[in-house]
């Protein structure tokens, strides 16, 4: 488990983190979304002891990081894909990190195994792909089969057989008990992979909630499509419904309703006689909801082309007014180098260097 604790970060007169409190619990694979800017990678650097908060604590199992003897077979993380020495091979990368946690050579060998990189493991790291860099980051964050885990972007540089690889791969980490914290710019993956969000923008925190949860704040739609829209649109009207004129993904003329359900418009063009070619309710995306809570929460907005370059939004984050109490609570790669079928880590989760 994870607890950060009124965690604050100063650079100068700029407070990049600002009182964060939250929880990662085990079990989950927890989302960690914010603008760029926002003090993710931050974050996540005063968890694992590599810059020094300015107040607050955060700590791993109840401990601070730098008070664990022993760190990787307590955490592994994979903050930059690119951070090896390029002249050293896959192997002897991790042959050093594991001498250094006392942990046996033999495990070098079955985390590159489980990576799908056992083919190119006496090869230079310098001359891996980003794909490539990111499986040696995940060997080495597993090295230690810890039971809290940190990925920063880990997807980047990964093809779409990788990018299901690894979301089969943290979902299974997370099953077998282990504490998962993944940061992603990409929401659609987040939608998939993650159990549980923790958003924030311009260091304070935003939103932490469950992922069903998160997605409902985005405004539900109904999609009518009519022979009649026009005169659709005026009984809707006359029952204080707002129908918005819109298009299908094929271009076909509809209206598009967010102020009453389906049921509802369809009883109303029943008792009109007005037939209905579709009724289609729309759930909110993890994306619309995204951008409606991180509004005013970017470093930087981009204007309309020609309007000049995009300068730093002077708002904050959303006030918490704005949303219920409870919403806002205290690559290149052959085939052969691919696992084959998706990742199941064997047996289950002993932490603490469980492979001993």
């Amino acid at each position: 488990m994870i607890n950060v604790e009124g965690l604050s970060k100063d650079y100068g007169t700029t407070r990049a983190v600002d009182d964060l409190t939250f929880t990662v619990r085990p079990g989950l694979v927890t989302g960690f979304l914010g603008p760029n800017g926002a003090g993710k990678s931050t974050t996540m650097r005063m968890i694992l002891g590599l810059d020094q908060p300015s107040a607050g604590r955060a700590l791993i199992n109840g401990t601070n990081y730098r008070e664990l003897s022993e760190p990787l077979r307590h955490v592994g993380a994979l903050l930059d894909a690119k951070w090896v020495h390029p002249n050293r091979s896959a192997r002897a990368h991790l042959r050093w990190m594991a001498a250094a946690n006392g942990i046996p050579d033999s495990r070098v060998d079955q985390v590159l195994a489980d990576v799908g990189l056992t083919s190119v493991a006496d090869k230079r790291a310098g001359g891996f792909s980003l794909g490539m860099s990111q499986r040696l980051g995940l060997a080495g964050a597993m090295l230690g089969d810890p039971g809290v885990l940190l990925f920063d972007e880990p997807v980047n540089g990964l093809d779409p057989e990788g990018i299901v690889w690894i979301r089969n791969y943290m979902r299974a980490l997370a099953r077998q008990g282990r504490t998962v914290l993944v940061s992603s710019h990409l929401l659609s993956e987040m939608a998939q992979t993650a159990d549980h969000l923790i958003v924030i923008g311009q260091g304070r925190l935003i939103a932490d909630m469950s992922v069903a949860q998160f997605s409902s704040l985005a405004q539900a739609s109904v999609i009518v499509r009519s022979p009649e829209p026009d005169r659709l649109a005026q009984v809707l009207g006359q029952n204080q419904i707002t129908a918005m004129r819109s298009s299908t993904a094929d271009g076909r003329p509809s209206l598009t309703v967010v102020d009453a359900p389906a049921e509802r418009v369809g009883d109303i063009a029943a008792a009109n006689h007005i037939a209905l070619h579709e009724l289609t309710p729309r759930n909110g995306s993890l994306e619309e909801a995204y951008m409606r809570m991180t509004a005013g929460a970017a470093q930087y907005q981009s204007g309309a082309p020609g309007q000049g370059s995009p300068g730093q939004h002077p708002q904050g984050p959303p006030p918490r007014s704005q949303f219920p109490q409870n919403q806002y609570p205290q690559n290149q790669f052959s085939q052969n180098q691919f696992p084959q079928g998706p990742f199941q880590p064997q047996g289950p989760f002993h932490g603490q260097g469980g492979h001993q």
